[in-house]
């Protein structure tokens, strides 16, 4: 299957609105080539700001311009978004409510060759708490594209999840924030995954029906506000429910989905990566093994609920 970036996706489509409205802008903190945010500073120079390595001073000067009526793009890796910046994202952005979207780049443990300072394994934990934000965890490019228009059009903060390496598509050009969108049906086991790991349940699902179990994907492409009234349908519909997310168990898509459940009989379980840092590895595909990030330790968890 053709696999394409999401980090490219994001520069082509801010672009794309900085062509459609002249109140959009563009700042970095000194990894424009990585975020692909470089592709407006070609199209748009004067509308682009590079802040260096100081990631408060971007949400700081974001949150200026956007309370002068620009909609400000802000992007970074997702691991310096979360931490260097929280303090800015939460006293000011937030509580102000202020027109800044957030992009956090190679999230999760697709920077593998940097280690655990740079893997941001709790970053949706940390901006999911954080009241007033909206938050985004697209499953391909395309649905990378759809979420970025939509973040524009939302009036307050938004952060952006994207991975570093190349993803397969599986959305079906259209996005609904705050919904979750099934991607393949089955009525045994559901498992809701975003992210990376969408493509991880889609594998899990085709070993599964070999296997003579009918298992149903769900993409949850917004971790905030979270569908916990879909997830409880869902959970009407199914025997079991698998959880699978490229970040940690704790206040991450187990979690929210946990919640969801709390007064459902039907058992779910999760992957997920424990409470630990990420660390150096040669691809990202070694990372995911190591830390159990596969579709066959979905199948392990479904047919363990299933028995």
């Amino acid at each position: 299957m053709e696999r394409h970036s999401q980090r490219v996706a994001y520069g082509e489509t801010i672009v794309e609105l900085g062509a459609e409205n002249p109140n959009v802008v563009a700042l970095e903190a000194d990894l424009g080539k990585s975020t692909m945010s470089t592709l407006f500073q070609q199209a748009y120079p004067e509308r682009y700001f590079e802040m260096g390595i100081a990631e408060a001073d971007m949400i700081s000067t974001a949150a200026g311009l956007a309370a002068s009526g620009k909609i400000a793009f802000c992007s970074t890796f997702a691991v310096f978004a979360a931490g260097r910046a929280y303090d800015q994202i939460r006293q000011t952005v937030a509580i102000g409510k202020l027109n800044v979207k957030i992009c956090g780049s190679s999230s999760g443990l697709s920077d593998f060759g940097d280690g655990s300072t740079h893997q941001a394994v709790e970053d949706v934990a940390i901006m999911t708490a954080i009241p007033n934000l909206t938050v985004f965890t697209p499953a391909d490019a395309d649905e990378v594209r759809l979420a970025v228009r939509a973040a524009a059009e939302i009036e307050g903060p938004v952060y952006i999840r994207v991975v570093r390496n190349d993803l397969p598509t599986y959305t079906k050009g259209e996005f609904k924030p705050g919904k979750l969108s099934i991607l393949r049906p089955g009525n045994d086991v559901a498992i809701i995954a975003h992210g990376v790991m969408v493509e991880a349940a889609m594998n899990a699902a085709d070993i599964l029906e070999a296997k003579g179990i009918s298992a149903c994907v769900v993409n949850a492409s917004t971790m905030k506000p979270f569908d916990s009234e879909g997830v409880q349908q869902l959970a009407q519909q199914v025997k079991a429910i698998v959880t699978a997310e490229d970040h940690s168990r704790i206040g991450g898509l187990a979690s929210h989905v946990a919640l969801a459940l709390r007064q459902s009989s039907t058992p779910m379980d999760y992957v997920a990566i424990d409470d630990r840092f990420g660390q150096s590895a040669h691809s990202a595909k070694e990372l995911m093994e190591y830390y159990g990030l596969t579709a066959e330790a979905i199948v392990d968890k479904a047919i363990a609920l299933l028995d």
